[in-house]
C-alpha cells in the first residue's frame, strides 16, 4: 500500500508499512492554503471527565470524522475502543474513523475543513501553521516520543549515540532527521559528518539492515522495533527520549483540529475528547481489550503485534499524567530546535499551536 502524502520532516510516524512518505514541506503546505485561512486559536472550557456525559441525550448523534495519519495501529486503540464500547455515542457522537487518501492527509483534510479531527505529529504542525494552515493540538496520544534508531550489533550500532559516527543512516532525507542524528552523534562523542544518509523509502527495514544496505534507521519503538525484536536478538535499539540532554521532546502522534471551527462548537471537541480519554484510559487499564477493539476493526493486521505493541503502549498513554495533556516548555524547546535548525524562520508558529483546554478536567 503506497504511503499517503503527508506533510513532514521526519519518518517518526514509520510505525507502519504504508506510513508517512516524505512529502515536500511547501508544496503540500502551499495546495492548503489555496484553500484554507489562517486564524487565532480561541479554546473552549474544559470538559466533562466522564464520556458519557453526551451532548444531549436523546438528541441525533452529531457527525463526526477522525482521519488517522496512517494505516491502524497500536497507537490509534483508544479510538478503536471508545468506538466499538459506545463511549462516543455516550457522547453524542457519530464518529467514522478514516484512514489518509491518496494526494490528503490528515492535517490538510482538518485544516480543509473535510475532517473534524486527524492525527499529525509536531514535526509537521509547526510548519504548516508557519505556512499559514489553521490546525491546533488538542491532544498528544504519547507524553514522551517513542522515537528509536533501530540496527544490528553486526553493523558497529550499540545505544551509544556515539556509535553513529561512521554508520550509514537510511531515511526519507527530511531535515529533521538530519540534525536529530547530527545532534545525537556529537553527543556521544563523534564526528556528524561521519554519519552517511541515504534515502531508502517504505522498505522492510528489518531486512535492508540484515543484509547491510544501511547500518540505522528511525522508528517507533512500540511498532516496527517490536517486530523486529520479535524476529532476530540482532536487534539494537537507541531511545532517543533517553537523550533529552542533548536533543528536545516533541509531542508525536497528536489530535488535531481546526481552531477556528473548534471555537465556534467548543462542545463537539470537549465530548469528543472525553470519550477518546475514557477509551484511552480503558486501554491502560485493560490492554488486551484494546488490542481487541483494534483488531476487530482491522483484522488484517498481525495479532500477535498488536497485542505485545498495545500492551507496550498502555502504560505510556498516560505515562505524565491525565491523557493528552501536553507541556508548553516540550513545545517550545522543540519549536526552539527547529529554529536554530533553520526549518523554521522563528518561533511565533508555536502560538495558538496547541492547548489543553478542551481535555477533560483533571
Amino acid at each position: 500500500m503506497a504511503a499517503p502524502s503527508q506533510t513532514t520532516l521526519t519518518p517518526a510516524g514509520r510505525a507502519r508499512r504504508s506510513g508517512l512518505a516524505a512529502a515536500a514541506l511547501a508544496g503540500a503546505a502551499a495546495a492548503a492554503l489555496a484553500l484554507v485561512g489562517c486564524s487565532a486559536a480561541a479554546p473552549g472550557t474544559g470538559a466533562p471527565a466522564d464520556g458519557a456525559q453526551s451532548l444531549g441525550s436523546g438528541t441525533e448523534l452529531t457527525p463526526v470524522t477522525l482521519m488517522l495519519n496512517w494505516t491502524p495501529n497500536a497507537h490509534h486503540a483508544g479510538f478503536y475502543y471508545a468506538k466499538e464500547h459506545g463511549l462516543y455515542e455516550k457522547a453524542g457522537l457519530d464518529v467514522e474513523i478514516l484512514e489518509p487518501g491518496d494526494g490528503i492527509g490528515a492535517a490538510a483534510s482538518v485544516a480543509e475543513g473535510r475532517a473534524e479531527f486527524g492525527i499529525s505529529q509536531a514535526e509537521s504542525l509547526l510548519p504548516a501553521r508557519a505556512a499559514g494552515m489553521d490546525l491546533e493540538a488538542v491532544a498528544t496520544l504519547l507524553p514522551v516520543n517513542d522515537s528509536v534508531l533501530m540496527g544490528v550489533k553486526s553493523s558497529g550500532f550499540s545505544d551509544d549515540p556515539g556509535s553513529l559516527a561512521g554508520l550509514t543512516y537510511g531515511g526519507y532525507g527530511g531535515a529533521l532527521e538530519t540534525e536529530i542524528m547530527s545532534a545525537l552523534t556529537t553527543c556521544g562523542g563523534g564526528n556528524p559528518a561521519d554519519v552517511e544518509f541515504i534515502e531508502i523509502g517504505n522498505v522492510d527495514y528489518l531486512a535492508g539492515l540484515e543484509q547491510g544496505k544501511f547500518d540505522v534507521t528511525w522508528v517507533f519503538g512500540g511498532w516496527d522495533a517490536l517486530r523486529a525484536q520479535a524476529e532476530t536478538d540482532d536487534v539494537v535499539v537507541l531511545p532517543m527520549a533517553a537523550h533529552d540532554d542533548c536533543i528536545p521532546n516533541w509531542y508525536t502522534p497528536v489530535i488535531v483540529g481546526n481552531s477556528a471551527n473548534m471555537a465556534q462548537d467548543p462542545e463537539t471537541t470537549q465530548a469528543f475528547l472525553a470519550a477518546t480519554s475514557r477509551g484511552y484510559d480503558e486501554v491502560v487499564a485493560d490492554p488486551a481489550a484494546g488490542a481487541q477493539a483494534l483488531l476487530a476493526a482491522a483484522p488484517e493486521l498481525d495479532a500477535a503485534l498488536v497485542e505485545r505493541a498495545v500492551s507496550y503502549y498502555a502504560p505510556r498513554f498516560t505515562a505524565q499524567g491525565r491523557f493528552g495533556e501536553m507541556d508548553e516548555a516540550v513545545w517550545q524547546r522543540f519549536t526552539d530546535f527547529l529554529v536554530e535548525a533553520d526549518m523554521l524562520d522563528d518561533a511565533s508558529p508555536v502560538n495558538g499551536a496547541w492547548t489543553n483546554e478542551y481535555l477533560p478536567a483533571a
